[in-house]
């Protein structure tokens, strides 16, 4: 009789198991997102790296940012500072020397201790690579070891909890970009051990609240609670799994049936569909981008201004808004939106005028237009919720000119490589920003020390250059900002990029979801959500 009711159980059980599990998907056992506890996000790519010095793709940052952290932070929905592994900080009077206090009992996921040494371990290692290595290094902090731009002089440890940092010249929004998710620290145990798979298997490399556990490529990224994360009653959550569905469609009936729990890259159009349903919630993740349409400046005819200034006339952006953004977005004018300190108003926007365009392209040299490559993302991206269909339109409206455009596109990763070389006539792409500075615009896409990582337009002027290292050097905020109102003025006249939009990126959970605060720059801290 015990057998017998022994047996029943199990048969139940079984049955449930296989229920539950129905209902998850084919996750497995690693990435099983039947578990109660698990938050399954819902995102329109795939990361490119989980080493977060490696990468530039807000889709990497999105996952590293709860695996790895940073010696300072951002606030919970702003750029603000505040403490990190970083618990306080001192700045010499001559903004040439930063010390920082480290929180102390912290951890790596490895057992191993996080201390000034770890630090200094990082920051040796990002200084001493190249740009194709640590692209972001090199843009954030004037170079590498021996570059006459190179910012940080040497970073020591004092004891066992104190790190100085002593830089060659002031560099104003320093602490901005130590909060960065890309310089985030890592165990150097880990990073020593695991070599070249640490990009795509940071095991126990981290911090932070969640730790490494699988990643199938293009379909998932598994995280588990870290038990012994250092931070008192966090994480919430025991699993994470971010699962790649780049329809933006098929992401939002995933949501509707339940097969995840979060989605960005939610076309504005669906906003109504969300409100009206009760087992959803509706997010806006507050602005702080630019969606560009990027011309190569080093390959003709974008060589000309003339040229890039036609292309510029030539683009509709009122009508992409309003086809692809339903009023989830104003038009741009300048690389970097109106909320960023030093943002210039006064400059004149460069209006739809086919007439204009079509003489600045005869006064080039081309009557008749030429014939081009338009390179379309193939994923939403927050600045843009449809990169194909705003290629389309756009295609549309260089014809009219007599430019003749073939659509191009790749797989995500291999788009930004191939774009990041100059290979692209004209290419879409856009910035989230990450410090809520407009050097982190202006002079991360823009300047000729970037040409080869984030500036992808190959985009190279001396004049603009000094200005902006004098802003960067610059610590009165008043100063900066009409430096940067320079910059931009520059800017528009040589016309690097067709400017199109700053968007209010839209993302949409379940009813179930709480405490899910989207973060302007686009890394959403995990730790504090929890599923009731």
């Amino acid at each position: 009789m015990k057998r017998k009711s022994w047996a029943v159980l199990l048969v139940l059980l079984m049955a449930v198991s296989t229920a539950l599990y129905g209902c998850g998907g084919d996750e497995g056992s690693e990435g099983d997102d039947s578990a109660s506890n698990t938050l399954i996000f819902g995102r329109g790519g795939d990361s490119v790296g989980l080493d977060p010095i490696t990468v530039t793709d807000g889709e990497s940052f999105k996952v590293t940012t709860n695996i790895f952290e940073t010696l300072v932070e951002f606030g919970e929905q702003d750029t603000e500072i505040q403490a990190g592994l970083a618990k306080e900080w001192d700045v010499a009077e001559d903004g040439l020397t930063y010390t920082f206090t480290l929180q102390e009992g912290v951890k790596f996921q490895d057992g191993t201790d996080f201390n000034a040494d770890a630090v200094v371990f990082n920051f040796e290692r990002w200084m001493n690579g190249t740009a194709d290595e640590f692209p972001y290094y090199g843009s954030m902090f004037g170079g590498f070891k021996g570059d006459e731009g190179h910012v940080i002089q040497e970073v020591n440890a004092v004891d066992e909890s104190t790190v100085e940092f002593k830089l060659k010249r002031p560099q104003a929004p320093f602490l901005k970009n130590l909060a960065m998710s890309m310089f985030s620290i890592a165990s150097p145990t880990a990073v020593e051990e695991l070599g070249d798979k640490f990009a795509k298997q940071p095991t126990d490399a981290g911090t932070g609240p969640f730790k490494f556990v699988e990643w199938k490529e293009n379909d998932r990224i598994v995280l588990e609670k870290n038990e012994d994360y250092w931070q008192e009653d966090l994480p919430k959550l025991d699993q994470i799994i971010f699962k790649s569905i780049p329809e933006n469609s098929a992401r939002l009936n995933a949501l509707i049936s339940g097969e995840i729990d979060l989605a960005d890259g939610i076309n504005p159009s669906d906003a109504e569909k969300i409100t009206s349903d009760e087992n959803l919630q509706l997010y806006e993740r507050p602005s702080l981008n630019v969606g560009y349409l990027g011309l190569t400046n080093t390959r003709e005819p974008f060589n000309d201004p003339k040229v890039r200034q036609a292309l510029n006339h030539a683009v509709n952006k009122q009508a992409i808004i309003d086809a692809f953004f339903e009023g989830k977005a104003d038009a741009a004018k300048n690389p970097m939106p109106p909320v960023i300190n030093g943002y210039n108003d006064d400059i004149e926007e460069y209006e739809f005028d086919l007439e204009k365009a079509k003489a600045l392209l005869a006064e080039a040299g081309y009557p008749d237009g030429f014939e081009m490559e338009l390179w379309a993302m193939p994923v939403p991206r927050p600045y843009m919720p449809d990169g194909q269909k705003v290629a389309e339109a756009i295609q549309a409206d260089f014809a009219k000119i007599g430019v003749e455009a073939e659509i191009v596109s790749f797989e995500w990763a291999t788009y930004l490589d191939k774009a990041s070389k100059g290979e692209a006539d004209a290419f879409l792409l856009g910035w989230t920003g990450d410090n809520g500075d407009a050097d982190n615009f202006l002079y991360t896409l823009l300047d000729k020390d970037n040409i080869g990582s984030n500036n992808y337009a190959y985009y190279s002027n001396d004049e603009l250059h000094d200005l902006l290292i004098e802003a960067q050097t610059e610590v009165d905020e008043d100063k900066r900002a009409e430096l940067y109102k320079q910059a931009q003025e520059i800017i528009h006249e040589d016309a690097p990029w067709v400017p199109l939009a700053h968007s209010t990126p839209l993302l949409a959970g379940s009813a179930k979801v709480k405490n899910f605060l989207p973060h302007p720059t686009g890394s959403d801290l995990l730790s504090g959500v929890s599923i009731e």
